[in-house]
């Protein structure tokens, strides 16, 4: 089996994406296949890595620091070289004439989709409704382009599920996973020992300062509490274009943005220090971040709706509709409960989505949609 994956609009908003296609693509590769990754880049390069071949297409800024392959042919270029039994799509709009020549040529095709078009564009623009005839044109012809569609969370797939079976277009849905090792609980006599304020309710925020991720309203939860009496800290984590409106939204509250943080322990170690993490989007379709945090042990407070909502339960966080009264209502309901079985509840619902399951399910995807069973040998 020869696997290409294709990512495209490559940013800082699009890390979610990257993971995923870093983790799974270790996880081909570890199963004995045969992997390309072709992404946008500055200038034209191949690299042979220890997960297979990294083509980088050279591609022009489109702004907020992305970059975006505007020659599909450039692509095709390095299929024809590779010649693969099945393409793997991570971007669902300017990939699509890829999607065309893997048809012409007779190999299937599979889109993983990583956002809901539509909620994606009302949170950067505040625009609900005006775009929604578009989006759902865009669907179906998404659904008619490609031989299967992988969706990460029930929220996801009610996006395409009349579209879809119109089209006679199969949906799988695939869970995405997270780093167990990376991301684990710090132990209780260290967590306990570092600078803190006694009594403080220690909240973190992890995320892209941007709007489709909302960390305007992780802030304003924060202040509610603050407005409330509450003694609260919360801890940002994170770059982006909003950065002070966000503090202008903290005001005196005792919020503090730290911006990027350089190492994944490191960052693992503060989340794991928190009391509880806001992942508040209502938009998101799955939720990398919430699952980063609670495989660190962290309980986290989420919207009522998306998919990040399917990742949390009873055990490990709580939940409430995207308002700052609301999910501080939430966030004080969730302090109430006994914290260690919070931290062991959290790290249990982590431990349910390894990312060796996910690769696991898409290689079934692939050799469903190319009749090649039984070539790869199973992930470790």
């Amino acid at each position: 089996m020869r696997i290409a994956q294709l990512a495209n609009f490559i940013g800082p908003a699009s890390g979610g994406v990257r993971t995923a296609v870093a983790a799974m693509g270790q996880g081909y590769a570890d199963a004995g296949v045969e992997r390309l990754l072709v992404v946008p880049g500055p200038t034209d390069a191949v690299e042979e890595t220890e997960a297979g071949t990294v083509v980088s297409v050279r591609a022009p800024r489109v702004g907020g620091g992305y970059r975006l392959i505007v020659e599909p042919w450039r692509v095709v270029d390095a299929l024809e070289r590779f010649a693969p039994t099945s393409v793997e799509l991570h971007d669902k709009t300017t990939l699509l004439p890829v999607a065309m020549w893997a048809r012409r040529q007779g190999v299937a095709t599979v889109l993983l989709s990583h956002e809901r078009l539509g909620d994606m564009l009302a949170m950067r623009t505040g625009l609900d409704t005006s775009a929604r005839a578009p989006i759902a044109l865009l669907n179906r012809v998404v659904v008619r382009s490609v031989d299967r569609l992988v969706v990460t969370s029930g929220y996801a797939e009610r996006e395409f599920r009349s579209v879809a079976a119109s089209a006679r277009c199969p949906v799988t849905r695939v869970p995405l996973g997270v780093d167990l090792k990376t991301f684990r609980p710090v132990p209780s006599r260290q967590r306990d020992t570092g600078p803190r304020d006694a009594g403080v309710l220690r909240l973190v925020h992890v995320g892209r300062l941007s709007r489709e991720k909302s960390p305007h309203l992780a802030v304003a939860t924060a202040v509610e509490l603050h407005r409330r009496g509450v003694p609260v800290r919360l801890d940002v984590y994170g770059e982006g274009p909003y950065l002070e409106e966000l503090r202008a939204v903290a005001g005196s509250a005792p919020v503090t943005f730290h911006g990027f943080v350089a190492g994944r322990d490191a960052l693992r170690r503060r989340i794991a220090e928190a009391d509880v993490a806001l992942s508040v989007c209502p938009g998101e379709t799955f939720g990398l971040a919430v699952l980063e945090a609670l495989a660190c042990g962290t309980p986290v407070v989420t919207a009522d709706r998306g998919g990040a909502r399917e990742l949390v339960d009873v055990t490990s966080g709580g939940w409430a509709a995207p308002y700052p009264v609301a999910l501080a209502d939430a966030v004080l309901d969730l302090t109430a409960r006994p914290r260690d079985h919070l931290r062991a509840g959290a790290r249990r619902r982590a431990e349910r989505y390894p990312w060796s399951a996910a690769t696991e399910a898409m290689l079934a995807v692939h050799a469903e949609v190319t009749g090649l069973t039984g070539l790869v040998r199973a992930s470790a």
